[in-house]
């Protein structure tokens, strides 16, 4: 049976996700609500095919309740962190310790490799019981590139009510992560001011 897509998954990717791939994480809830139908990594299914299709785990990786409840959970941290940074305040100790915690998980270091198709290149070893480990340091890692590098000026937080997509704004003006959310709440304001009537003293009935 086809997999039905969900309003998020026929949504395009917000600016940034396909260099970040904590905006992606942090958008794959697509929802502030958080709600079941429209949650990427909703069943160890999905989470596996999310992970898969942004290239963090193998092919023949598959995530079970477990890992999937775990990448979460990540999630949340990663939105906290990157909703502190687009207000501005303090973020919550726990999630910059999630951050840190799973950077730790796996060594950076990483070894000489060659073979006939690639020629040198830099490989991490980790054993394949180490897969989510290793995502999760890899997503870890990207938060703080994000975050102390040249696109932190740019990271913000989609501006249509109960979206709360991140993104990488393309121009200083831009508030919405996609053509969808912005004609959504261009279409909403037409329709109130069409519907309100002014009257003196400056309300509105």
């Amino acid at each position: 049976m086809p997999v039905m897509l969900t309003p998020v998954e026929l949504m395009s990717p917000a600016p940034g996700e396909d260099c970040h791939p904590s905006l992606a994480l942090a958008n794959s809830s697509g929802r502030q609500d958080d709600s079941p139908e429209a949650d990427l990594l909703s069943t160890p299914e999905r989470a596996t095919d999310w992970m898969r299709q942004r290239h963090l785990v193998a092919a023949d990786i598959e995530l079970y309740e477990f890992c999937k409840n775990l990448l979460g959970e990540f999630r949340q941290s990663v939105r906290d962190v990157l909703g502190a940074a687009t207000a501005g305040a303090q973020p919550d100790t726990k999630a910059v310790a999630a951050i840190n915690r799973a950077m730790a998980q796996i060594p950076s270091v990483r070894l000489l490799a060659w073979d006939a198709s690639a020629g040198f290149h830099g490989q991490q070893k980790y054993a394949q019981t180490q897969a989510l480990e290793h995502a999760l340091s890899a997503i870890a890692a990207d938060v703080v590139d994000l975050l102390t590098g040249d696109d932190a000026a740019t990271l913000a937080q989609c501006a249509a009510p109960s979206c709360g997509r991140f993104m990488l704004r393309t121009h200083a003006r831009r508030q919405w992560c996609s053509t969808r959310c912005g004609d959504r709440v261009r279409a909403a304001r037409a329709y109130a001011k069409k519907t309100s009537t002014d009257i003196p003293g400056g309300t509105t009935r």
